[in-house]
This record gives structure tokens, sequence and C-alpha cells, in this order.
């Protein structure tokens, strides 16, 4: 049975408020007045199909639920305004969830019209008790870490491509601009599924590293909905525990250690050995060449590259596991600063965060999977273009292969 006029405008209400969003505020969106959004909630004044369309993208939610038999008055956009209620004062980085929202919503309809299962099943989960200090959640988070390398079988090899092996644990993945200081955030949905998106301003590196920290928080902390990853908001201990997993898990402590013994390096300066016989102990003192053992900045970027990670990453990492001392930290931090893990990187043939080519592997499932149902008939031209906007795609280049695919629109 159809709704009536006042339950949509109850339910519109009820949308707008569960995302802490004003009568003026919709009524900026809409390019309309207040009083005319008021008489929408009141059931008042018809609403259109277009601005209902509007209304539900604002919202991030789907049209049909607005005309569905029931409606839930708390959905994932909402739940993350609760959970981080300062993304509310961010517009941008609410356009740009509202976007993964809306392709998340696509995509779904996608596999659906072309009965396509999406497992789900293979993604584990680890409740954790919320931390009381720094130093539960970075166990918590290196626990964790260990568990899910064991689960995947990677033993103390580098983390091969990231978004590839997070896709295979049935979650989705995307790269979207995002203000500076948001790493990136993840999205726990019934509807939508698993989403985890990095912000692609960042370099390659330190969007791996995102990853590898959201896809922590879909491990440990799923019963949020969803998460908004700030550098401002680094000491919250949800954040910490997630840091620690992403270190742990591209940079395990043994494969750490093994990479620097490769080097001939890591041992203290002056060892102790006591050689028995039958009646004596000798003790043998023995001394490495000074600074013969000290960490240099051509051996950090080495580490970094084989692990897929910042220099800054590998800087902490090695420090976390007392392998360098806070003074070497600094040391080589400023080294970095000044460019010389650049010069070291060109000289060793290594690829240079910002010089490195990542292919969009969650565009390409995307379109290929709108272009498949457009030529089974199952979406319109129109559908197929708006598709293509949403993840930003070359409209020109989709136009010339649908005008010459014997599966054009009459």
């Amino acid at each position: 049975m159809p709704i009536n006029a006042q339950e949509l405008g109850r339910r519109l209400r009820a949308a707008r408020e569960a995302c802490r969003m004003t009568q003026d505020e919709v009524a900026k969106y809409l390019g309309t007045s207040r009083s005319t959004v008021a008489q929408m909630e009141l059931g008042n004044r018809t609403v259109s199909s277009l601005e209902l369309d509007r209304l539900a993208y604002l919202f991030g939610r789907d049209i049909r639920e607005f005309l569905a038999h029931s409606f839930s008055e708390d959905d994932t956009l909402a739940a993350l305004f609760r959970a981080e209620p300062t993304v509310a004062d961010n517009p941008e980085v609410i356009e740009k969830i509202r976007e993964c929202i809306a392709i998340g919503r696509e995509l779904t309809n996608l596999e659906e019209l072309l009965e396509i299962r999406r497992e789900q099943a293979a993604l584990a989960t680890y409740p954790q008790v919320v931390p009381k200090a720094k130093s539960e959640a970075v166990h918590q988070g290196k626990r964790v870490a260990e568990q899910e390398r064991r689960r995947l079988g990677l033993g103390l090899s580098p983390v091969p491509e990231m978004v590839e092996l997070i896709e295979r644990q049935g979650v989705r993945t995307g790269l979207v601009d995002l203000p500076d200081d948001v790493s990136g955030f993840s999205i726990s949905d019934a509807k939508l599924g698993f989403f985890v998106v990095a912000n692609s301003l960042h370099n390659v590196w330190r969007r791996r590293f995102s990853f590898a920290h959201e896809y922590a928080h879909l491990l440990m902390d799923r019963d949020r909905l969803g998460t908004v990853s700030r550098a401002s908001a680094n000491d919250d201990l949800i954040e910490v525990r997630a840091n620690s997993f992403a270190a742990c898990f591209l940079m395990p402590a043994d494969a750490v250690a093994h990479f620097i013994a490769r080097l001939g390096k890591g041992k203290p300066s002056r060892t102790l050995v006591q050689v028995y016989d039958e009646n004596n102990a000798v003790t043998v003192e023995g001394r490495f060449a000074p600074n013969s053992q000290d960490l240099q900045i051509y051996d950090v970027v080495q580490m970094a590259s084989l692990f897929g990670v910042s220099v800054p990453a590998a800087l902490y990492r090695l420090r976390n596991l007392r392998l360098i001392t806070n003074a070497e930290l600094l040391r080589l931090k400023e080294e970095d600063q000044r460019g010389r893990s650049r010069t070291a990187a060109r000289l060793l043939g290594l690829a240079e965060p910002d010089r490195f080519n990542e292919s969009n592997d969650f565009r390409h499932r995307f379109l290929g999977l709108g272009l498949d149902a457009y030529r089974r008939d199952l979406i319109s031209t129109g559908k197929l273009r708006e598709l293509a906007r949403l993840v930003n795609a070359p409209l020109e280049d989709l136009e010339a292969l649908i005008s010459d695919g014997d599966w054009a629109d009459a």
C-alpha cells in the first residue's frame, strides 16, 4: 500500500534530523526556501521524483527506502555523524562519504541485476574490548595483526597489493580526494557491505598504510558502522589500535629483524659470550667497528620499499622495535625531510611514492559491471552515464565505446 504525503514528510524529517541537518541547509541544497522544506515535511507540499532523488542522496539513503512499507530512521550516514560528531562540520568529507555511499548502493544494485553473489563471509572479525590505555590499544592491534596474517597465510612475506588483498576479503575499496587531515574512512552496512576508502591526494605508500588502518577498523570495530580517520584524532585509542595493526600487519617484527640482519646490522655494538669447559667459564668480549651497526637513510629507504610503506612509517616501526634510538630517529627523520631519502631511492633504482602509478581496480570493476548491465539491456544509456560520472570516468570514451558497440541503444 503506497504511503501518504504525511508519512513521506515524516520520513524526510527523520532522515534530515538523523544527519543533524537544518531545514535551511536542505533548502540551500535544493535551491528553495526553508518554508518549502517545512511544508514538504508536514506533507502539505508534493515532493517531485527529482527532489526525492536529490534528498535521498543528501541523506545517504536509497530513494526506495522513503517509499517502502517500513522505514528505518537510522542509517550509515547518521551512524557516522553520531560516532564522529566533528565530521558534520566538514562539508568536504561529508560530500565524499555521500559519494561513496551512492557508489556502494549502485554497485550493490548492479550485482543484483547481474545475479552476482558478493562473498562477505570471507572477512574475519576480532571483537575487542575498548582499550583503557595506549599500551593496551597497541597490544590489541599487534595481536590481531598477527592473527590476521596467520589466517591469510602471509608468513613473514611482505603484504602483496593491499587493495587486491582487501577486495579478496569481500571489501570494496575506493580512492577519493579528501582534506589532508583525513587519511580515509570505513563503512560497514548491511546493504552497502564493507567499504574502505583512502585519500587519493596522499602518496601511494601512505595510502597503503591507510588501507591497512581502515581494514583494521572493519576487523575490530564493525559495530561502529563507520569510522573517519583524521590526523588530529591520532591519540584516540581506537585510532592508536588501528595504527598499531597497520604497522604490525605491513611490517611484522620478525620480518623487519630478518631484513636488518641481512644488512649485517641490528646487533649490539658490544657482546659478551661465555665459553665453558669442564671446569671453568671464560668470558669473551666482542666489539663491532664504531658506527658499523648504525642504520643509515639508504637502509631505511630499502626497508620502506620492501614493505611498501613510507620512510616515516618505517622509522617509527624501527623505533618501536627498539632497533634505533630516539636520537637516531630524529637524525633520520631530519635527513628524510631534507630529501635525502628521495635521493637514495633514485640512486638505488626504487620507485618514489609520488611517481608510482596505481591503478584504480575498483573503478575497473564498477564500470565493467555497468557496461555488462547496459549490454544486456538491464540499465539505460542515461543510467550508464550516471555511473560513469560517479567515478569520474571520461564520458567521451564512454560515448565512443557504446556508439561503436553492437549493443548500442537504438
